[in-house]
């Protein structure tokens, strides 16, 4: 059978970012999150303390053992996309990076001391050469970040909460850390969806390869278009019900919904700051020790105050209207669950949503 999925496109030049900060494009939540614990004193000291205790030795290992390492002679395309990869963020040193059989799309960035990139044999069939240039630039964005060190920690601790469940109250004091994590993870995947972009520099093939994770190799039944309406579809349908339902799929998850993920990445790739950064203009490393806690607080507080007072979701305009001081709280609340259009019938004509 012949592999189809790397077939040779043609080279062009792609814009390098030397010196480049992460905070050019980190979300905003994300960002905010990360520069506070950078900034807290001995926070190095505490991670390299639980070095002992978290199992970063035993999964290099496995890798080693395991998979395949990804190099001149084995994987030579995905090797060749790594070095470009770090060569455009400018990291110095390159992430070892495996190939692991399983049959599931995936990726991640592990590590504390060195991160390492994992890949699956799903992921590397599923993908064409640019899909897969976008994936590579993603897990290195993980890896400029410093998320590695935080992915490690959650699955430690998403381990360690299976091990304690019998343990009373054992299990709730880890499993609100791990809710925490993942909260702040879901954000780190949008920040590392745009360093994708900034290492393909091709929009579509960014595109192609999140609608090829959500409906498998089937592009000629895809469209993106429909697909980013699904995702306007999903953030503005239902009621106050449906909202609650939202919140409650996605807080096991630790990557945002796939045609969210699309939709953030279209909106940040038709920004003034993404064509600012491809312009030459963007923070470098050198400014980080620089950088205000107190300024990045106040854009990602900027950032939710936007995003509720645009959102289409139910629950978030009803946030808005509290914060505006919108009048009677109660029956906006009563009508936005039971699914009505504030016209004051409500649900009692017995026509309500099911």
């Amino acid at each position: 059978m012949t592999d189809s999925s790397h077939e040779s496109v043609p080279s062009r030049r792609r814009t390098r970012f030397p010196g480049i900060s992460s905070r050019a494009y980190e979300h905003p939540a994300d960002r905010s999150a990360l520069v506070a614990l950078r900034k807290l004193a001995g926070f190095d000291t505490v991670f390299k303390a639980l070095s002992g205790l978290l199992p970063e030795r035993s999964l290099r290992l496995l890798f080693l053992s395991d998979s395949v390492r990804v190099g001149d002679t084995q994987f030579a395309h995905l090797n060749g996309m790594l070095r470009d990869a770090c060569y455009i963020l400018d990291l110095e040193k390159v992430p070892a990076m495996y190939v692991t059989q399983d049959p599931k799309p995936g990726a991640m960035c592990i590590g504390l001391d060195e991160p390492i990139i994992v890949v699956t044999t799903g992921l590397v069939e599923l993908l064409d050469e640019e899909e897969m240039r976008a994936v590579v630039g993603h897990e290195v964005g993980h890896a400029l970040s410093g998320h590695a060190v935080y992915r490690t920690v959650l699955l430690f601790l998403t381990n360690l909460a299976m091990k304690v469940a019998w343990i009373p109250l054992g299990n709730v004091a880890v499993m609100a850390i791990v809710t925490a994590l993942r909260e702040w993870f879901r954000k780190s995947e949008l920040s590392a969806d745009r360093a994708g972009l900034l290492v393909g520099q091709d929009l579509k093939a960014s595109m192609r390869g999140l609608m090829k994770i959500a409906g498998g190799n089937h592009l000629h039944e895809m469209n993106v278009d429909a697909f980013l309406e699904q995702a306007e579809e999903y953030e503005a349908g239902g009621d106050l019900r449906d909202s609650v339902l939202k919140i409650l799929n996605v807080l096991p998850r630790s990557h945002p919904f796939t045609t969210v993920r699309a939709a953030e990445l279209k909106k940040w790739a038709e920004s003034r700051d993404y064509q600012r950064i491809l312009d030459g203009h963007y923070p470098r490393r050198s400014e980080d020790k620089d950088t205000s806690v107190t300024d990045s607080f106040r854009e990602s507080a900027s950032h939710y105050a936007d995003s509720v007072r645009t959102s289409k979701d139910p629950l978030m305009k009803l946030v808005g209207d509290i914060a505006g001081g919108a009048g009677d709280l109660g029956g906006k609340l009563r009508d936005r669950f039971a699914g009505s259009n504030g016209n004051g019938n409500g649900s009692g004509s017995g026509k309500g949503t099911d």
